[in-house]
């Protein structure tokens, strides 16, 4: 199925893509970063996947016809997913959640009939770790157990299965008032059988959670369902136990069909966490930063230096990056990784970063931390002695290590929201040597980092390439939005690095050896947003409302945004859904309201 075509479910620990043909082809548990035992997404059926959907006759013997439903939606503000086929015997509905999570992870699958009567089909190949693992599957006090070394699943079925081809199968009639209730339940191998959930109160539990939690929002106006579905979607990338915020719940989906950009994405970046944040104050939810600050002093705890760019949803550190030769990959773009090898990369704006969520979290409101503030301290005493080194940037590029402007300007910010730690809060530090600092690095960057000749600020010192971050300069306070040189940068980003209507990170050009990687990419969306919004403060308001509107369009049909768009294949491209896109949705909605 193409990317725009999965929806998302997930209990704020784990998350399952659940397609239009009513298959659940990814799955990770117990956790986001967990091995996967559906994992159809980056290979095929044999890889595990689990299917509920209209049976035809014609299709074999699990009668897995795979026909996209006839519509379908989240219930109201909720995870909750509603898929409806109409056949020619009636109508039914499939419902798809994962109840909050109280000891072992569930996934609550309710067809119903809505009317008349119509035959189903169900079925399912549990496959652990990747799809490698063909796990032993028996029948114990009517559910069925599956059991492949440290994972364990029970299934519980309204309906009788049929084994065969390592996989089970059923067919079943489903009427209008009928209620048929599936659960699939994860636990470790190690531990006795768990005990069987009550469907129908986890349904009202988990429509209650949602409910409840997106009633704090308060922003009406044209935008205002776009943007409570995107801020759902990031709270249902946060794994609750620690606070830590995941870019995305996939590995692998390509950012250039058949080719090899396909990184894993399941862990906490930094940057990613921090505009997440962002997002979520600025939208009236300070408790989710108040539990990622208790979840950032512990991951980052220890020498400054040792600072890393992202880490595992508990604060782990080592994330080797491994190649998972059994799978395909999504649509024959290889490799499929898990681990990431840019977590010992370089990457000095995360330091600005931080100290930017940070500052915005009390401006906001939250109580101060003196564990917290002696952290910051000393991200700017490193900060102080390594800015001016070259770094791998925001794009985690693979190519030689440079002067990025944009990982300057995030330094700028991380001694300045210090400095007005000290002014405007009262804080004990050097404000007056972190200020001098912060004047120096300003200076350094107008000078070489500005192409006077072309009015424009450039990607790195003394290159001629733009880069679309470079828009978010007036957002971070660098310079104000009517400065000439800002508006200059918007025009040559306009002019240079729109394609199609879209904004490309840098030139992808074949002389261009920043990247560091063959083949190209579709457009990050992030960076025509972050136009959107630069149009928006620079006064071209209406340009600004009419490139929203388009990038709004590029939402699947239940408002999910991947990475990026191929606007060579007019598909959405990269992991799904990711944070990076649904954050600066959010910020543009407020900036135009």
């Amino acid at each position: 199925m193409r990317i725009e075509d999965y929806a998302l479910i997930g209990d704020m620990q784990s998350a399952a893509l659940v397609g239009r043909d009513g298959s659940v082809d990814w799955l990770c548990l117990p956790r986001f970063d967990s091995p996967a035992c559906f994992a159809a997404l980056l290979g095929d059926e044999n890889n595990g996947r689990w299917w509920i959907g209209p049976a035809d006759p014609g299709a074999g013997p699990d009668h897995a016809a795979g026909r996209p439903a006839t519509r379908r939606r989240y219930r109201g503000d909720t995870l909750i997913l509603e898929s409806e086929w109409d056949t020619p015997g009636g109508t039914v509905r499939v419902t798809d959640f994962m109840p909050p999570r109280h000891a072992n992870p569930d996934i609550v699958r309710v067809v119903e009939g809505v009317s008349g009567t119509v035959e189903m089909a169900t079925h399912i190949r549990i496959r652990f770790d990747y799809g490698r693992i063909v796990p032993w599957v028996r029948r114990a006090n009517g559910l069925l157990h599956a059991i492949g070394g440290p994972d364990s699943v029970w299934l519980r079925s309204p309906v009788p299965l049929t084994g065969g081809d390592h996989a089970h199968h059923a067919t079943f009639r489903v009427s209008a008032g009928q209620r048929l209730p599936f659960v699939f339940t994860w636990h470790p191998s190690h531990e006795p059988a768990p005990p069987m959930i009550d469907p129908a109160a986890q349904f009202a539990e988990t429509e209650h959670m949602w409910t409840e939690w997106i009633g704090r929002f308060r922003f009406q106006g044209r935008w205002r369902d776009a943007v409570a579905r995107s801020l759902i979607t990031l709270k249902a990338l946060t794994y609750s136990p620690t606070g830590g915020i995941v870019a995305a719940p996939t590995t692998s989906l390509p950012e250039d069909l058949g080719g090899v950009r396909n990184w894993d994405y399941r862990y906490c970046w930094l940057r990613d966490a921090t505009m997440t944040l962002e997002a979520l104050i600025r939208s009236g939810f300070l408790e989710e930063a108040k539990s990622w600050r208790e979840w950032l002093l512990r991951a980052i705890a220890g020498r400054p230096q040792d600072l890393q760019i992202m880490y595992g949803v508990a604060g782990e550190r080592r994330l080797p990056e491994l190649e998972l030769s059994w799978l395909p990959g999504y649509e024959d773009s290889s490799p499929v990784r898990i681990g990431n090898g840019a977590v010992d990369q370089l990457q000095l704006d995360v330091y600005g970063e931080v100290m930017n969520c940070l500052y915005l979290a009390r401006d906001n409101g939250l109580s101060a931390d003196d564990r917290a503030w002696a952290i910051q301290r000393e991200l700017l005493d490193f900060l102080e002695s390594n800015w001016d080194r070259p770094d791998e940037g925001l794009w985690e590029v693979r190519g030689p290590r440079r002067h990025f402007v944009h990982s300057k300007l995030m330094a700028w910010v991380a001694l300045d929201r210090g400095v007005r730690q000290v002014e405007r809060f009262g804080r004990n530090g050097p404000a007056a040597r972190w200020s001098e600092l912060r004047d120096r690095v300003h200076a350094e960057i107008c000078a070489k980092g500005y192409d006077p000749a072309r009015n424009t600020f450039t990607q790195s010192y003394g290159s001629r390439e733009l880069d679309a971050a470079l828009l978010l300069i007036p957002q971070t306070g660098f310079l104000p939005p009517d400065d000439p040189r800002v508006i200059g940068t918007v025009d040559a980003i306009e002019r240079e690095l729109m394609t199609d209507g879209f904004v490309l990170r840098y030139p992808m050009a074949d002389d261009n050896s920043v990247d560091g990687l063959p083949g190209g990419e579709g457009a990050f969306l992030a960076c025509s947003f972050w136009l959107a919004e630069a149009r928006a403060l620079i006064g071209r308001r209406q340009e600004a409302i009419d490139l929203f509107e388009h990038l709004l369009a590029l939402r699947n049909d239940v408002g999910l945004l991947a990475e990026e768009y191929d606007p060579r294949h007019g598909r959405l491209v990269g992991n799904f859904p990711q944070a990076f896109s649904h954050v600066p949705l959010i910020h543009t909605a407020h900036a135009l309201a």
